[in-house]
């Protein structure tokens, strides 16, 4: 028996035939959180690398295409939902030496300003972590748009910045014998967004 039944492949057919770019992108957004990744990679031991996300986060975005300042993003992580595949350090991430969940619950970001140069996007805004807000310059690619077969207009973005983690108090490190540290203090943060287009409100009806 084939991996997918006639049906099912049938369905797939006409979901990649239904699928057609959008001419213009502007419009009220949410995350869609099982199609969107927000993850990080460090350094480990100074040797190889650890790649985690968080599974747990909402956010909302306004494009306006015509006028890219007038767009705003807004997204908040949960701290708690931190996973890089291993639990014991899945553990020491939540504690008072990496993201503190007791008394830091909540990562955000709140853009300040947004640039666009066709399919470039720079967003800044403020990001917060362990209580310290520090502003960052995230630069997007648009990856793609579409109406996917559900009637929703979708949103593709690919974004990469590397912080200094030690600048929000992310500072908990051990050196090596070797020479080095067990932890990069460089941390690269990775985005891969998937957005899905709200609505407008009906416009109230006026009696004449």
């Amino acid at each position: 028996m084939g991996l997918f039944s006639k049906r099912e492949s049938e369905t797939t057919e006409n979901i990649a035939e239904s699928s057609v770019a959008v001419s213009d992108i502007s419009g009220d957004y949410v995350l869609d959180p099982s199609h969107t990744t927000i993850g990080f990679t460090a350094r480990h031991a100074m040797v190889t690398k650890v790649r985690g996300h968080f599974s747990q986060f909402e956010g909302t975005a306004h494009v306006d295409t015509s006028n890219p300042a007038n767009s705003s993003v807004k997204v908040v992580i949960e701290a708690a939902s931190v996973t890089t595949g291993n639990e014991q350090r899945d553990g020491h991430l939540r504690t008072p030496d990496f993201f503190d969940i007791e008394n830091y619950p909540q990562l955000t970001f709140v853009s300040t300003d947004v640039e666009r140069d066709g399919s470039e996007w720079n967003i800044t805004g403020d990001l917060t972590i362990n209580g310290v807000t520090k502003s960052v310059t995230v630069p997007f690619e648009e990856t793609g748009s579409a109406k996917d077969p559900f009637g929703n207009q979708r949103v593709g973005f690919e974004g990469a910045l590397t912080i200094d983690r030690t600048e929000w108090n992310l500072k908990f490190n051990a050196a090596l014998e070797t020479g080095g540290v067990l932890v990069s203090e460089k941390v690269k943060l990775e985005f891969d967004i998937s957005a899905i287009a709200q609505e407008s409100p009906a416009a109230p009806s006026v009696d004449v």
